[in-house]
This record gives C-alpha cells, structure tokens and sequence, in this order.
C-alpha cells in the first residue's frame, strides 16, 4: 500500500462555513480550503564591474509550497534561463522589510553570463510589488484602488435558484460543449435568468470577457445580479467580480482560502461546489436563503 502523502500545512487553510442540502435549513460545518498567497519573485544578476544586483521580476498568486520549484519553472518557461547551469540557485529570500512577508519572497540568482532584457521584461510580468506579498497587504491594495465595500442591501437568492444555475450554466456554454476545453463565466438575474455568459480556456479572461460585456452595454455596476464560473474561485476572481460590483460569486468548484477572505473585507457572498443539489456559502450568507425569506 503507498504510503499517505500529507500536505504542508501552509497549502490549506479552515473555515467555518454554511452547508445547504436541498432547500435547507443551512448547518454550520468546517472546510479546508487551498490556501493563496501571493510570492514575490526577484532576481539576482551580475553587473558591471563584478558586484550583483537584485531585482523584482514579477508577483505572482499561488499556494504555499515548493516556492523554489515555481520560481525555477517560471524562469525557464518564460525563457529567462535555459537550463539548470543558468541558475546559482533559488532560495526564500532573508532580506524582506516585514515580518508578514517572511515565507513569500524567493530570489533566483542567476549565473554570471546569463543576460536579462529587463526593459522587455516589464511589457510582459506584472514587476511590482506594491499590491504586497501577503494577503492582507494585497487586499488592502485592491480595495483601495478599484474595489469599494458592496451595499448592504440585495440581492436575495434562494437556495431552490441556487440549484438550478449549474444546469443553466451548462446548456448554454457552446464553446465547451464543443470542446470540453472552455471556462464559462456567466450573468444571472437574482430570479436565475440568464443573462449573459462569455466562454474562454482561460477562466479570468472568460470573466474579463463577461464583465467588458456588461460595461459595454453600461449596465455596470452589477450590484443586482449573480455571477456564476465553472471552475474554482481565486482571489483573482473575487477581485474581478468585486470591481464589476457583483455581490454574490458562485463557482462550480471550491475557493481558495484568500478568495474568501477578500470576499469577507468586500463585502461579498461567496458560494462554492454549486452542484447536485448542494452549495457552501463562505462569506456574508444573508444575500442566500429559502425561497420564502
């Protein structure tokens, strides 16, 4: 028999959550969710004269764990090195400025003839690390920049119309129908009729998609309706959805530990595993109850 392989702590987090079968009544229940951090990438390189530099590459979100292998992969798919003799070696960074950032910052240092485009660089990757490395830092940024708290006040779903997205969802995704390789992200008005969907490989662009949509045709801010993605929730996601003014994020699959905690801070109702009959809500459940609330 192979042996169990357990997961370092830091990849998972608990929260307490309501669980709702059919139509109810919701019990409180504890999940475990995929933690997501943001980790700070830098680089170290030779410079004229002998001495090193270092310098941020890019911030990127991901789950604790294995940061060394991340930051090599990246290196080498993004074509910054081209082996392992490029690199001196990636190692979590000692010199970070707060105690919260300890754990999320690597730097790669790079061989001495290996030479980085920086200029070129910055037209692709994200460089700075102004949004922060640690969650709270990161959505401080956020909700600071684009994403003010939701009103308090609608809208109201019932569980029985929670049930039925999924099913909607599906019947109207072409693209994924035809391929089986599409994210969908899709409107709904809070009585569950569909109002408008965007389909794409990649789950944020299809969301992007979704909400350009909707800002076209000047219905923004979405404040009075459901969004629904097929996938998981990432942070990403509930940043998106919270510019967009959305007060309620379904997702067919499960969030991630910082997903819900943005969520929390926004103001945002958070659903997760939306499917057979059966959802989590993870975040201010009074947008969500029977159907004679």
């Amino acid at each position: 028999m192979e042996p169990a392989i357990l997961l370092p702590a830091a990849s998972y987090e608990f929260a307490t959550v309501q669980k709702v079968r059919g139509e109810g009544p919701a019990e409180p229940a504890t999940d475990q969710l995929a933690a997501e951090e943001p980790l700070e990438i830098r680089l170290g390189y030779a410079v004229e004269g002998g001495g090193r530099a270092h310098r941020t590459l890019s911030v990127t979100m991901r789950t604790p764990g294995q940061d060394e292998e991340l930051a090599a992969g990246f290196l080498l798919t993004e074509g910054i090195v081209q082996g392992k003799a490029d690199l001196l070696g990636v190692r979590p960074c000692p010199d970070v400025q707060k105690p919260e950032e300890a754990g999320n910052v690597v730097r790669a240092e790079l061989a001495a003839h290996v030479a980085v485009d920086f200029q070129g660089l910055e037209r692709h990757f994200y460089t700075s690390s102004s949004c922060g490395v640690c969650g709270k830092t990161s959505i401080d940024a956020i909700q600071t920049a684009s994403c003010p708290v939701l009103p308090a006040q609608g809208p109201h779903l019932a569980y029985a119309t929670v049930h039925e997205l999924p099913a909607r969802l599906r019947a109207a995704q072409a693209g994924f129908e035809q391929t089986g390789g599409q994210h969908a992200a899709a409107l709904f008005s809070p009585a569950g009729e569909l109002l408008l969907l965007r389909e794409d490989v990649g789950r944020h662009n299809a969301l992007d998609k979704l909400i350009g949509a909707a800002l076209l045709q000047d219905w923004l801010p979405l404040h009075q309706h459901v969004l629904l993605v097929s996938g998981r929730a990432s942070f990403e996601l509930v940043q998106k959805a919270a510019a967009a003014g959305l007060g309620i994020l379904a997702a067919v699959g499960a969030p991630s530990s910082l997903a819900v905690q943005a969520a929390e801070r926004f103001g945002m109702t958070v659903l997760g595993f939306v499917r057979n009959e059966r959802f989590n809500i993870y975040s201010h459940p009074w947008r969500v109850g029977p159907a004679d609330k």
